[in-house]
């Protein structure tokens, strides 16, 4: 019988952290013996060992751990477990670097070699020094070898584990602080990956939906559409490996939504996301786009470096303020903002994830952009026929309908958008419960259809 099986969910994530704290307690007595040989090899004191490399690392048995799945999935060399258990160490028990704090007695300071940096608590910051000087001492050789840990190219940097965070822009790496993602700490301490918080740092946000496919209401066209999307996050992986296509094809998915707001291209982004089991992030435009020069191109390039290699759908609502038509180049403001849309076509070509731009018009869209879509779908207006199935499958099963409502003849009278209607259904059921007797009535709908009107500017 698997583990796990027949146990309460509660008692299932309480076995897994017991078995997760029981293998970094011993991950975390390696990292103690290692750095205790270091000094010792340093400072020219005895020890059994006569290098750090001697010191093995713990083996895990079964039950497997998350943190010990985690190992075996990325198969570690022993370099790049001492880098992530060097990340770990600060968060799980920064206690183990206050050796770092040992002053040179002969020009009484620090030791320059140990790296690190303060933080504002006075606790000691690991850096790309301080991971060489425990793997290679002053031996040069290590040191060159350790260093394409850094590199962009490093599943390390690739899939957001752990990177060099440098405060400025002329900060060498190895000087830089050592950070482990959000998301890596979550993985690898409760087995569970923490989503990324919208912030300045990451200016996206996780949307979902509760909702199903026979919930969204798609002209035929439309919907069969976004269906080939489907079949494409289903069976992409497939196609792109196991069949070889890989070297022939762009990497991830392209698509561009567009018609009027309201017509269900957020919802169906969401859906996607739902029935394929993958996570949806609406990047925030107000946090990306800067008035600043240069500044739109560092914050979205943070949204595509989290995103990488992780199958995510990223979606752009209103995309024209980032992907829109390039100026004529007037001044140096125009020269930068047209690099930027030149950085943002060269990011969502080799974006590995399936990326979503929406707009109300297509041709708001640069055509640079356009030429590189793997679909363009235009989500028009609601016919009659999906007006009608819109308006009936909208209401509450407890919200009572007005004999005197005909909705057949409401969904030919107007022509309204599915966000439309959904504004009207919640107005109407509103004052159907306010009223006492959850009735909709016909003057109710009336009411929010004249509301819906006056905010579209068609009428009062």
């Amino acid at each position: 019988m698997p583990l796990g099986a027949n146990l309460p969910l509660e008692t299932l994530r309480s076995s897994l952290i017991e078995l997760n704290a029981r293998d970094l307690e011993q991950e975390l007595a390696w990292f103690a013996r290692l750095l205790d040989t270091r000094f010792k090899l340093y400072f020219s004191q005895e020890t059994s060992y006569s290098s750090v490399f001697e010191v093995a690392p713990p083996e895990f048995g079964t039950p497997e751990s998350a943190y010990a799945g985690f190992l075996r999935h990325y198969a570690f060399s022993f370099v790049e477990r001492v880098a992530l258990v060097l990340g770990l160490v600060p968060h799980l028990r920064p206690q183990l670097l206050d050796i770092f704090h040992t002053k040179n007695k002969t020009f009484d300071r620090r030791f320059t070699e140990f790296g690190g940096l303060r933080d504002e608590n006075g606790d000691f910051v690991p850096t790309g020094e301080t991971l060489a000087f425990i793997l290679a001492g002053t031996n040069l050789e290590t040191r060159f070898a350790l260093q394409p840990i850094f590199d962009r190219d490093h599943y390390f940097a690739r899939h957001d584990l752990l990177r060099p965070v440098p405060q400025s822009r002329d900060e060498p790496l190895m000087k830089a602080p050592l950070r482990l993602s959000a998301e890596c700490l979550g993985l690898v301490t409760t087995g569970y990956a923490r989503r990324p918080d919208l912030s300045a740092d990451f200016p996206a946000r996780h949307i979902e939906t509760r909702l199903e496919w026979s919930d969204l209401v798609l002209h035929p066209g439309t919907l069969t559409q976004v269906q080939e999307i489907e079949i494409w996050l289903r069976h992409g992986d497939t196609l792109m490996d196991d069949w070889g296509m890989g070297p022939k094809l762009r990497p991830g998915y392209r698509a561009l939504f567009y018609g009027p707001p309201g017509t269900g291209k957020t919802m169906t982004a969401c859906l996607l996301g739902k029935s394929t089991g993958r996570e949806v992030y609406k990047v925030d435009l107000a946090l990306v786009v800067s008035k600043y020069i240069g500044e739109t191109e560092k914050n979205l390039a943070r949204v595509f470096d989290q995103a990488q290699h992780k199958g995510w759908i990223l979606f752009f609502d209103e995309a024209d303020a980032l992907f829109g038509k390039r100026t004529e180049t007037r001044d140096a403001h125009d020269r930068y903002a047209n690099q930027e849309v030149s950085f943002l076509l060269q990011r969502i070509e080799t974006f590995d994830g399936i990326a979503i731009l929406a707009s109300n018009q297509k041709d708001n869209i640069d055509q640079a952009f356009a030429r590189r879509f793997e679909s363009i779908i235009y989500f028009p207006m609601p016919r009659h026929e999906e007006r009608l199935r819109l308006w009936r499958q909208g209401f509450s099963p407890k919200a009572r309908i007005d004999e005197a409502v005909d909705l057949d003849k409401i969904a030919a009278q107007y022509e309204l958008c599915g966000g439309a209607i959904m504004n009207v259904v919640r107005y109407a059921s509103l004052q159907a419960l306010e009223s006492g007797d959850s009735v909709v009535t016909r003057e109710t709908l009336q009411r929010g259809i004249r509301r819906e009107h006056v905010k579209e500017g068609k009428g009062t």
